[in-house]
């Protein structure tokens, strides 16, 4: 077994789909006296530089058959990455077989991910399941003792540079490529298992793996001492990992986190209705909509402004220089909008430590997708809530029926209180939150402490009593006993909106009726925890 000393580069097997930076590549390895070995396209483009390169047809004695599907899988290459050098063994069958060693494998593998991405048909699909090269790159990952394996073009000038100093590449810079190569084979099949489980409808694949390609290290997690990196899984949903950032200093672990949530929630707003959304600590600390985006904010705004200082800002539309020059009067954090307008982005640049951040598009609040939460020894994985307020049928229950305008705000309430941790209140008023209550035990609690803080709001405002005076309300859960939802009738709210299902729902229902209120079942869930 090798003592972990440089291996010389003598051969090198080059096949690549991704052909960024392969030219000089192998003009650089030949230059240093590397013989090169190639495949198809890999093969073609080398030739066309004047560079000396085999075909892999005449290292294996077999030309590429199968439309290409079998070409390096056999004995000739396998037993030149997987042979163990100094075993005796290993050395009179390589010489009994005519096989070669092979010292650097450079490799990377048919676009599925982009295949995907594009939607495209099954067959095509299956057609860009890469075979051959995951097998080399695990046979030369295993073998790392003796080979070089490199799946990066970012790599390529860091071997050249070690071979040029070394003769070879360091066995420390060997284990490091083959690590990487197994993260990369890893992430591919998880990839494709995953993309299997969803065509096939099959939720219940026995073996779940879930995999990214890392964006990002950050300076730390939630806190200074946790070690923290953005992961990309190459889904194209608009949202922070596709996004553009057009100005600021590098997004935190708790800004992608905040952000992510104030897009996913401002992604159910239509946008020919201008919609803000204020996030601070991934709940909404103030959403609305309105006639402009700035008329949106403002009124967002004043539904808790103390919270939104360092806040998250997410809008449904492009941001318009009117509306940034509202925005960047209050400390904040991260903007974050399908574009900007040149004006916007000057007047945010004068906050240099502002990010902004652009998608392009909202995200469809309708897509199908998974979300992962990691527990002790395992994950909890579910289907990404798809549920919407404005595609259910909704049931009176009370005697009294709501107004066309509490209808409105009811709905709209439902629809933030889907992204508000749990258990959630929401009062609304005339298409404006004003007053949420999120992550309390009870949900007593959150419909007190959401009527706290819109008096809070109201006298920021300049406002006698509390915000939340003729304001309808939306709970995320039913209402276990009458208490909180008549919380939420003292502190003024006229229509509540709850999905129903308790075993108290009666008892709820009379309180209602009492108290001279409409009330409407959706039937529909949204827990955030």
């Amino acid at each position: 077994m090798s003592d972990g000393t440089t291996i010389p580069i003598k051969r090198a097997l080059l096949s690549v789909f991704d052909k960024t930076g392969m030219a000089e590549f192998a003009k650089e390895l030949a230059g240093l006296g590397v013989e090169l070995v190639s495949t198809g396209g890999t093969h073609k483009l080398i030739a066309e530089t004047g560079v000396a390169v085999r075909d892999i047809s005449d290292l294996t004695g077999f030309p590429e058959m199968m439309d290409g599907r079998v070409k390096t899988l056999h004995p000739k290459v396998h037993g030149g990455l997987l042979s163990v050098r100094d075993n005796p063994a290993h050395k009179a069958a390589m010489d009994a077989h005519e096989i070669g060693a092979i010292d650097l494998v450079a490799v990377n593998l048919y676009p599925f991910e982009a295949t995907i991405a594009k939607g495209a048909s099954y067959d095509e699909t299956i057609e860009n399941i890469d075979i051959g090269g995951p097998a080399m790159i695990r046979s030369a990952a295993k073998n790392h003792a003796y080979v070089t394996v490199v799946v990066d073009p970012s790599d390529y000038a860091g071997v050249i540079e070690a071979i040029k100093q070394t003769g070879g590449v360091p066995y420390a810079q060997r284990q490091k490529f083959a690590a990487k190569a197994y993260a990369r084979t890893a992430n591919y099949d998880a990839t494709i298992s995953n993309w299997f489980a969803g065509t096939l409808g099959f939720d219940e694949m026995p073996y779940r793996s879930f995999s990214g390609h890392l964006k990002e290290v950050m300076r730390y997690g939630e806190n200074p001492h946790q070690w923290a990196a953005f992961y990309t899984t190459g889904e194209q949903r608009p949202g922070v990992a596709t996004a553009q950032q057009v100005q600021g200093k590098s997004l935190s672990y708790n800004n992608l986190n905040d952000t992510d949530a104030a897009y996913e929630l401002i992604s159910e707003f239509d946008p020919a209705v201008p919609a803000v959304a204020i996030i601070k600590h991934a709940n909404p600390c103030g959403v609305a909509t309105g006639t402009s985006l700035k008329d949106a904010y403002l009124k967002a705004l004043r539904c808790d402004p103390v919270s939104a200082f360092g806040g998250i800002i997410a809008l449904n539309g492009e941001i318009d220089g009117e509306t940034a020059a509202e925005i960047v009067k209050t400390f904040t954090e991260v903007i974050v909008a399908p574009s900007a307008t040149p004006e916007a982005i000057e007047i945010i640049a004068s906050k240099k430590n502002l990010r902004l951040l652009v998608t392009g598009a909202l995200a469809d609040p309708k897509s199908p997708g998974l979300t992962v939460k990691s527990l002790a020894g395992g994950l909890l994985v579910q289907t990404r809530d798809t549920g919407r307020i404005d595609e259910i049928e909704l049931k009176v229950v009370t005697e009294k029926q709501p107004t066309a305008g509490e209808l409105a705000d009811l709905k709209l309430a439902m629809k933030i209180a889907k992204h508000v941790k749990s258990n959630a209140i929401i009062y609304v008023k005339d298409g404006a939150s004003v007053g949420i209550g999120a992550g309390q035990m009870s949900r007593l609690d959150s419909s007190r402490v959401a009527h706290r803080k819109s008096i809070d709001a109201a006298e920021a405002a300049g406002i006698e009593g509390a915000l939340t005076k003729g304001s309808v309300v939306a709970s995320d859960a039913f209402f276990p006993f009458p208490d909180g939802m008549l919380a939420a009738v003292e502190a003024g709210a006229t229509a509540v909106i709850q999905p129903g299902g308790s075993v108290k729902d009666q008892d709820v229902i009379d309180a209602a009726d009492a108290a001279g209120i409409a009330m409407v079942f959706t039937g529909m869930r949204h827990f955030r925890h």
